[in-house]
């Protein structure tokens, strides 16, 4: 069985982290997971934040790094540098500002996003973005801005972390959408969401999401790791992400599908 590793978004744990962001990592790895998604280090130097996940033995998954800070030529440098000494090999563009979402801006962002993954590709990382559901509403000449963004960029520089509860909410089949970019989906953000109107974040097996059709998908693509994400959470966030993990070990064990 192929297993894929798991990571956390550490974004789950944000007000723990901001507390006691040290700590938090070893509940991380106290509960079984792989690996850890960043956003934010902490205020740690990189051989430092090195030192403890090895001490943890935690692997560092990918970071989300804002796009007003990736499309800045130094502070890439020291962005790539960065996760170069703690051993990632993924480097995320998280978000779309909302004031950067017209037709126009979607156009402008392609060389952008070009840019910088052609700059990590070098430097043997990969360069992915990750979706909302805002990527999926049509712009005003019909295109899709997801598709737009990953047609119009470089396979090989730009690739994709798709998030199955975004794709969900958009009305679209999370699956068929890691089948279609199978070569460029080497992160996959797995969350869940409630049954009812609200469509609220739920963690993994007590809601809605097809997960079962997204992971038996990932025997067929080249998804490297799955990352865990729980935005809000209506339990503590740390009885919410362990969950989640609890829930994917659980299918493992069964036998029911392949990580």
């Amino acid at each position: 069985m192929n297993n894929r590793p798991v990571a956390l978004q550490m974004y789950s744990l944000r007000d723990e982290c901001e507390k006691d962001f040290l700590g938090t990592l070893a509940k991380v790895a106290d509960m079984g997971y792989d690996g850890v998604e960043f956003a934010g280090y902490g205020g740690l130097a990189a051989n430092a934040l090195k030192k403890e996940l090895d001490r943890l033995a935690l692997k560092a998954a990918s970071s989300h790094v804002p796009i007003t800070t990736l499309e800045q030529a130094d502070e890439l440098e020291a962005i790539i540098q960065y996760q170069q000494t703690i051993g990632s090999k993924n480097i995320v563009c998280p978000y779309l500002p909302e004031e950067r979402r017209t037709k126009e801006d979607y156009y402008d962002l392609i060389p952008i996003l070009n840019k910088v993954g052609k700059r990590c590709f070098e430097a043997g990382i990969n360069f992915s973005y990750h979706n909302h559901d805002f990527e999926l509403v049509a712009l005003e000449n019909g295109e899709i801005p997801l598709e737009l963004l990953l047609r119009e960029t470089n396979a090989e520089w730009v690739q994709t972390e798709l998030d199955v509860y975004w794709l969900t909410k958009a009305g679209e089949d999370p699956a068929e959408w890691i089948r279609r970019y199978h070569n460029r989906t080497p992160l996959v953000h797995l969350k869940d969401m409630t049954t009812d109107g609200e469509q609220f974040f739920a963690e993994l097996g007590t809601g809605g999401v097809d997960l079962a059709s997204v992971l038996a998908q990932a025997s067929q693509s080249n998804v490297e790791w799955w990352v865990v994400e729980q935005d809000q959470s209506r339990r503590k966030p740390l009885e919410s992400v362990k969950m989640s993990l609890d829930y994917l070990k659980k299918k493992l064990v069964e036998g029911r599908l392949k990580f």
